[in-house]
């Protein structure tokens, strides 16, 4: 038997607020906005929350940390450069198929935090990016990769998943484990050395 937690009022305000800034932009959404998207007159949201800053930051931050993590698990479980570039294309793909509201605001509206906060998500974001080009330039000193500008390999991958939370629907025509493997073959093959 499976059981579900009940998700709690600050849980529902965070998925409210993410929908709606995907949806206006952070900068569009108010508080009276939100209040309306979870049925709480405005003032009583602030019971929950501090303000529509504290939303984004717990949005950018957890997804940050997701990444963190899933590059920590890559990093520790000595595979080829090929085999973890493969586990964090997957983990970007499932985190936008699984999550493609939140992941969407920590896409899109990251640029909105308040110092000292941008600071510090921009710099998990730099170290994050960081770890993945070393793992690029191991593959291709390995020649498991073709040769190429290693920011050039980066920033196409991120690209080439970026799109999915914006017309993936699981079961609708595919589903997420046939575009998950479909989208990791297509770029794999492409940083493949010949």
């Amino acid at each position: 038997m499976t059981t579900t937690t009940k998700k709690t009022k600050k849980e529902i305000i965070q998925e409210a607020a993410a929908h709606l800034f995907r949806d206006k932009g952070y900068s569009a959404t108010s508080m009276r906005d939100l209040a309306e998207a979870v049925n709480l007159k405005a003032s009583s949201l602030y019971n929950h929350i501090s303000s529509k800053e504290e939303i984004l930051r717990n949005i950018c931050f957890d997804n940050a940390h997701r990444f963190i993590s899933g590059m920590e698990e890559v990093e520790k479980s000595g595979a080829d450069a090929p085999a973890q570039v493969r586990a964090l294309l997957s983990l970007h793909i499932r985190t936008a198929m699984e999550d493609a509201t939140s992941v969407t605001a920590f896409n899109d509206e990251w640029r909105h935090l308040n110092e000292p906060y941008l600071s510090e998500f921009k710099a998990l974001r730099k170290d994050y990016e960081q770890r993945f080009r070393n793992i690029l330039s191991t593959g291709m000193k390995s020649g498991a990769f073709r040769q190429m500008d290693p920011n050039v390999m980066l920033y196409t991958l991120f690209s080439s998943v970026r799109w999915l939370y914006d017309w993936f629907q699981d079961g609708k025509s595919r589903s997420a484990e046939a575009v998950e493997a479909e989208v990791i073959e297509l770029l794999m093959g492409g940083l493949h050395s010949s």
